[in-house]
């Protein structure tokens, strides 16, 4: 269970963001609508929010879930594999001092973003993208063996992100797309398939017994309500013009 969320809200900045989406720029006063009712919608499946303020410093850095790994145990600032985005990371290791006594940090040459780090119980799939290389998924390795976790690393071929393509809804469920239906490190589980037209709601988000699923993709929350989550749908069109999605804009621990 989950009982605090770090959130940061979008800059005017969010515009010069880095996509490949090739959906037009988002719109900054309708990311803030949509972002403050993200914010509710975690704060209704049970969670205590803190929300830094904007850094127009960093187009990208509503998506907090790429600076850092949090678990009950441990947080590990990340080093983010996209130039624009080092630096985003120091403010949020100061959000989690309150919470941690020490943290943990992946440390040149190696890359490592949050985004590539999907957590299944005490087991962690750590993607290796063009985001996160080798050097930094094995440091990441090495901290959660630190702390009784353990990991295997999954090599991406076409997704951004690990969790772009697969979301874990607890007790052995997977929400997967694309190259991750059939992938092999995943036959253990109880795979739900994303339909062909709704591939963007893998990224979907399990908290607190709730599954939240991008507004739009019905096929997606029909699935998942069949197999009795309670499913609360969230606007995020504008940040999936950047990329991000629903686990990208919040770090749970």
């Amino acid at each position: 269970m989950f009982r605090h969320a770090i959130v940061r809200k979008p800059c005017r900045n969010l515009v010069r963001g880095i996509s490949t989406a090739l959906l037009g720029k988002p719109d900054y006063e309708q990311a803030l609508r949509q972002h403050a009712a993200y914010v509710d919608a975690l704060r209704s499946c049970g969670l205590e929010v803190i929300v830094l303020e904007a850094d127009e410093r960093f187009p990208d850095s509503t998506f907090v879930e790429d600076t850092a790994v949090v678990t009950e145990k441990i947080a590990v600032i990340s080093s983010p594999g996209a130039p624009s985005r080092r630096g985003e990371e120091g403010s949020i290791a100061e959000a989690l001092k309150s919470f941690f006594p020490s943290l943990e940090y992946i440390k040149p040459p190696g890359t490592l973003e949050g985004g590539d780090v999907m957590r299944a119980g005490d087991y962690f799939y750590i993607g290796l993208s063009q985001r996160t290389n080798r050097e930094g998924a094995s440091q990441l390795v090495q901290i959660l063996e630190k702390s009784g976790y353990a990991a295997s690393l999954v090599p991406l071929e076409r997704v951004l992100h690990l969790k772009t393509g697969v979301a874990y809804l607890e007790n052995k469920k997977l929400l997967a797309a694309g190259e991750f239906i059939a992938h092999p490190v995943f036959r253990e589980f109880h795979l739900i398939p994303a339909a062909e037209d709704e591939l963007y709601a893998a990224n979907s988000l399990w908290i607190n017994g709730w599954v939240l699923v991008p507004a739009g993709f019905e096929k997606t929350k029909c699935a998942v309500e069949n197999l009795g989550y309670s499913v609360k749908t969230v606007d995020v069109s504008e940040f999936r013009k950047l990329d991000g999605g629903l686990s990208c804009l919040s770090l749970r621990f």
